[in-house]
């Protein structure tokens, strides 16, 4: 007998399963099998689906909404400038020129935002899957981040504004000229430790000024830093001082968290019990806590630059010598060192952040993220300080003392420019917007978000509570490996809640099918690169073979030197790019390869709901049933009607296909510490398997509270 519902033989279900799996039927009815034999047909069909379907994805969400730019903010952008002095009539025929004269765009913009010691003979070498740029070019970042603004007009202006986490610790500003002559004592004082250019130099440190003082010098004197995020355990740290072979590593005493001074520097001793290659341990003293220094190995920082000059010239370096090696956070296997270089991320973070975030001379900039992930690399040290920028650099934790603190940092500091992950917002929202009207944030002119794809409702609260209503939110697409924002809109750009937009000029960006073919509009498939970019990484420290296996291979055959970024997207009709989340963070439903962040975002949509994580069950029918797990907003109550209420409120905004089979609430999602959940560790603790080094878990108590499924 066959399924209730069809009215056709077992040969057209497999058929009409294969046609579904391609996007073209908009479901199949596997819930209504009435025998074992029909269970048969269906598993049999949903395979052949599958292998049909690795790279294309169900769209069942569409955003209609659209948010026009404000007047003003558009007609006075920083690059509606440069397209009325280029001649163009609209943002669409910019962006297609950029792209198609990608060589000559970046050259300009080169030529624009960095200073070079000498003129580089070639914009662009380019043998897949290696790229040069700005070729026989000598120049150096930290000499267009800090000593021309120092020695210019801007010695005076400030770079940063440093707020501790304690309340009772004054906020410190530091001016460009303040900024040039610690960065060079500090130059002095690793250059006495022996380092030379080219050696690698640990940072492992919290969110305090000595952390880019630290990053600038390393650069200036042409040696390679290595930030690893002072949240890792003393594994992460040591597996990444083995990979590395740092000569020197840069830590803290300890760092506050809460208003509580906690120890560091142990974390360290015990990374550094098995590194030969570590000669010198630097602390610099930021709470008093006590701690054991080994002597002829640990250093104080204050000692080290006591008596140094505050002069220190600038190694001038060949535009493709490497500026750092940040390692990926990666819960399983060897960390990723990926490598960047001075040339282009002295074009890259500048020019993205003065177009898209349209940073101005008078602008506060806010970037929330931590430098030890690449957000920060590129949006609190490098972007802004070519820009000449001041930027905002907060020690501690959002909720600190409490959920007030950013919006009373906003308005203390009269910040202009926001730039926040979907995580915080998320968290913010759970509380709703009573902080919100406790503060004076008005001097907000424009908002971002980065990390993840942030759900269209949340995108909402954002705008609305944030943004009174009419601030545009920059969503911006980019990763560890781009070094810039490669995906997002501009301010002059017709936004759409939940969407980064269009590839930025300059880039030539795509979503394509497992065949290399660029999927229809309102399909989804994987996100590649067509052509090579200046801040792009250059490989993966001391491992060509898995720099190759991991972006390159996939489409190799059939069009050498596509770039795979590993997420996947969704183009709808218009042409505006939804992320989906990463290639592997697709459920498998009964032939249908629907992206988890879609659901989470249905689910974020009820009015009940702050946050939601979905992971895919494995089922002997349907490959995958949908379980999710959510966290309510503040003050809603937890319920067996209200679960049934966001199944079906999942199924009136997606379909059927997307029914949550399972719905739990939770008080919290495990989360890296950039914030992105790890649906992965979700699954695993939900299905009774190993979880895995947890060591990159913002909040590994979650962990615990994941029931069994």
């Amino acid at each position: 007998m066959a399924p209730a519902g069809w009215d056709f033989g077992p040969i057209a279900i497999i058929k009409e399963c294969q046609m579904a799996a391609l996007g073209w039927l908009p479901g199949i009815r596997t819930d209504q099998a009435e025998s074992w034999e029909d269970v048969g047909i269906l598993k049999e069909a949903v395979n052949l689906a599958e292998e049909k379907a690795t790279a294309k994805t169900s769209v069942l969400l569409e955003e209609t909404r659209i948010f026009e730019a404000p007047k003003d903010l558009a007609e006075n952008s920083n690059v509606m400038k440069w397209m009325k002095e280029k001649g163009f009539k609209t943002e669409r025929e910019m962006r297609l020129w950029c792209s198609a004269n990608y060589i000559q765009f970046w050259g300009e913009m080169a030529k624009t935002y960095a200073d070079w010691f000498e003129p580089w003979s070639s914009t662009l070498e380019w043998k897949p899957p290696y790229a040069k740029w700005f070729v026989g070019g000598k120049c150096n970042v930290t000499h267009n981040c800090v000593d021309r603004h120092a020695q210019g007009a801007k010695k005076d202006k400030v770079a940063y504004i440093f707020v501790p986490e304690p309340t009772d610790q004054p906020t410190q500003k530091i001016t460009y000229a303040q900024l040039e002559k610690e960065v060079n004592k500090f130059a002095n004082g690793l250059k006495s430790l022996g380092v030379v250019k080219g050696d690698r130099v640990m940072l492992y440190m919290p969110m305090i000024p000595q952390l880019p003082i630290a990053m600038l010098a390393i650069a200036k004197i042409g040696a390679i830093h290595c930030i690893v995020f002072s949240g890792f355990s003393s594994g992460g740290l040591n597996s990444r001082i083995l990979d590395a072979e740092a000569k020197v590593v840069v830590t803290v005493d300890g760092f506050y968290r809460r208003g509580k001074p906690l120890a560091l520097k142990p974390n360290v001793d015990e990374a550094t019990s098995n590194t030969p290659s570590v000669q010198k341990v630097v602390v610099y003293k930021r709470t008093g806590v006590a701690v054991p220094m080994k002597e002829g190995k640990d250093i104080w920082w204050d000692d080290l630059v006591a008596g140094k000059s505050d002069a220190c010239e600038c190694e001038k370096m060949d535009t493709e010598d490497r500026l750092f090696i940040l390692y990926t956070s990666g819960t399983t296997g060897k960390p990723k060192g990926i490598e960047h270089v001075h040339g282009g991320y002295q074009v890259g973070p500048a020019q993205t952040l003065h177009w898209v975030f349209d940073v101005k001379d008078n602008d506060v900039w806010w970037c929330t993220a931590d430098i030890g992930w690449i957000t920060g690399h590129s949006y609190i040290v490098y972007g802004p300080l070519v820009l000449g920028a001041t930027s905002i650099m907060y020690e501690g934790s959002p909720d600190f003392p409490d959920l007030g603190r950013w919006y009373k940092i906003i308005q203390d500091n009269k910040v202009s420019v926001f730039y926040t992950a979907p995580t915080a917002v998320r968290m913010l929202m759970k509380a709703g917007d009573v902080w919100a009207k406790k503060y004076d944030i008005s001097s907000l002119r424009l908002l971002g978000s980065v990390g993840e794809p942030i759900n269209p409702e949340a995108w909402m609260w954002y705008r609305n509570t944030f943004g009174a209503g009419k601030l545009p939110i920059m969503d911006t697409w980019w990763q560890t490996e781009t070094g810039t924002f490669l995906v997002s809109p501009l301010p002059i750009t017709p936004l759409k809640p939940g969407s980064a937009t269009f590839p930025l000029p300059g880039f030539n960006i795509d979503v394509l099918d497992e065949e290399a073919n660029p999927v229809p509009l309102g399909s989804g498939g994987n996100i590649v690169s067509n052509t090579p970019w200046p801040s792009m990484l250059r490989a993966f420290y001391r491992d060509p073979e898995r720099y190759q296996k991991e972006y390159w291979s996939t489409y190799w055959e059939i069009r050498p030197g596509t770039y795979l970024a590993g997420d996947k997207a969704m183009k709808d009709k218009d042409g505006y790019f939804f992320i989906q989340g990463r290639i592997d963070d697709v459920l498998k439903v009964a032939g249908h390869r629907i992206s988890n962040a879609e659901v989470e975002s249905a689910l974020v949509s009820h009015p009940k709901v702050a946050e939601a994580a979905v992971i895919g069950k494995p089922d002997e029918v349907k490959g995958e049933v949908i379980v999710a797990f959510v966290i309510l907003r503040t003050g809603q109550e937890e319920s067996e009607d209200l679960k049934k209420e966001l199944a079906k409120h999942v199924r009136s905004v997606l379909g059927p296909v997307a029914y949550p089979e399972t719905v739990l609430f939770v008080k919290d999602v495990p989360k890296t510490r950039s914030g992105k959940i790890m649906r992965r560790v979700i699954k695993a603790k939900a299905l009774g398997k190993p979880t895995g080094d947890l060591s990159a878990l913002a909040n590994p108590d979650a962990v615990d509270a994941i029931p069994l499924i």
